[in-house]
């Protein structure tokens, strides 16, 4: 019973990541990828505070009032996940062909996980980790390239950009790990997105302005089928839910259960997108990639799976 909680959080968690890459897809078709990251980090910054202001008394929402010694750490953290990662990520996904084969290269995450968590936090990894990760992961790249008869991946930028994101997202989980417990999800997640917006913010300027925003056509929103509307209503998602919902169960999950076994869980998020693509795209599934699906999960309950020690 002590993992469930974390469990079902990591599921959440990955369920709403996995609609992201196709956000973000329909999002790049009328809004430049800068204008993206600002329009949906700003808001989500906003959020997080009205939610602290609303529920300050609550332990998991309370927003307490960062120490300057602890500066450092959020520091690390907001340049490494959200700025670096959500950077990469947009670019990957608008590099790479399909949001199924972006979803599986920024899921590999579990392979390096144990090597950080036992180099950083001294975290022990267990053989059923290991085999677990392992089995899962094959599992995914089961799911990515059987169907995939002219294995169009994109450009090899794409995958470069994949794993850079990948790398900065497993340096940010050992930041949560690290982070000092009095500090709530809510609060750990509200810095280091508001950090990174001093990251954002003079690229934006930079590269786009809000001279980007008055270039729109906003008469386009007379229909909710435009390019834009759909753009803004995928850039909304990805504000409440991704940025926010998502991020503070991760941020959760990870401290109760450490960052090897949390991680481990971002292999579900490229059969949960397959899924998605299933559903509403039409996208077909042979047997392969449920024979994948099937290992992901397989791998994740060996995984989590304790070993007994052994009494000497």
């Amino acid at each position: 019973m002590q993992k469930t909680l974390p469990i079902i959080a990591l599921v959440g968690a990955m369920l709403i990541w996995s609609v992201s890459g196709i956000a973000i897809k329909h999002a790049l078709l009328a809004l430049p990828p800068f204008t993206i990251i600002v329009l949906r980090f700003v808001p989500s910054v906003l959020l997080m505070l009205l939610i602290g202001v609303i529920r300050r008394n609550h332990s998991l929402f309370c927003l307490q009032r960062m120490e300057l010694k602890d500066l450092p750490l959020f520091l690390i953290a907001g340049f490494c996940q959200p700025f670096l990662y959500y950077l990469l990520e947009t670019f990957s996904y608008k590099a790479l062909n399909s949001p199924t084969i972006a979803e599986t290269l920024l899921s590999t995450s579990p392979l390096l996980s144990p090597l950080f968590a036992a180099m950083l936090l001294r975290e022990r990894v267990t053989r059923n980790n290991i085999i677990g990760i392992v089995i899962s992961t094959a599992g995914v790249f089961a799911l990515s390239l059987v169907g995939n008869s002219n294995y169009s991946i994109g450009s090899y930028w794409g995958i470069l950009l994949a794993f850079a994101a990948v790398s900065a997202a497993v340096v940010d989980s050992v930041m949560m790990r690290k982070a000092p417990l009095k500090y709530s999800s809510l609060s750990f997640v509200f810095y280091t997105q508001l950090i990174s917006l001093f990251f954002f913010l003079p690229i934006w300027f930079w590269l786009e302005g809000p001279s980007a925003i008055q270039a729109l056509d906003w008469s386009q929103l007379d229909s909710i089928q435009s390019p834009l509307s759909t753009a803004l209503l995928s850039v909304s998602y990805l504000t409440v839910f991704s940025s926010v919902a998502a991020y503070i169960l991760y941020c959760y999950a990870i401290r109760q259960i450490g960052v090897t076994q949390a991680n481990a869980f971002n292999n579900i998020r490229p059969a949960f997108t397959a899924l998605w693509m299933l559903l509403f795209f039409g996208e077909h599934l042979p047997v392969g990639k449920w024979v994948g699906m099937i290992l992901i999960i397989f791998g994740l309950f060996v995984c989590q799976k304790q070993e007994k020690v052994a009494n000497h």
